[in-house]
């Protein structure tokens, strides 16, 4: 079980940004209900999603799958998907993957709610 706090945030252009704060381990154990969330996010509530990970000091390839994933499903939609915040201990899989350069990731939430494209004919 992981625990996924959600807000939403509204842009100056009226975009509204859903931001998911995980807990604890993203692994294979929980990176099906991450996923799931996402999802759910994406289809329901917003293109637009933020994953702060400053509470995930763990993340295995199970985990980085439900990344890729959900930052498919908003591609599919002409959403964003970023992540910020990540926790050091989870920062080294992202760059021994290489995941670093195939996510947009920002060291603080405000930035990633900033770097948020301007209302792309929404």
């Amino acid at each position: 079980m992981i625990n996924i706090e959600q807000k939403s945030h509204t842009t100056k252009d009226g975009n509204t940004v859903i931001i998911l704060t995980p807990t604890g381990r993203l692994d294979i154990t929980t990176a099906w209900q991450f996923r799931l969330k996402l999802q759910e996010c994406i289809s329901k509530l917003s293109r637009h999603l933020v994953v702060n990970l400053g509470q995930v000091n763990f993340i295995d390839s199970s985990g980085l799958t439900s990344l890729v994933a959900g930052m498919r499903d908003a591609d599919k939609v002409k959403g964003s998907f970023r992540i910020c915040n990540v926790h050091p201990e989870a920062k080294l899989v992202f760059e021994v993957t290489m995941m670093d350069t195939v996510f947009e990731i920002f060291e603080k939430e405000e930035e990633a709610l900033e770097g948020v494209p301007r209302s792309i004919a929404s």
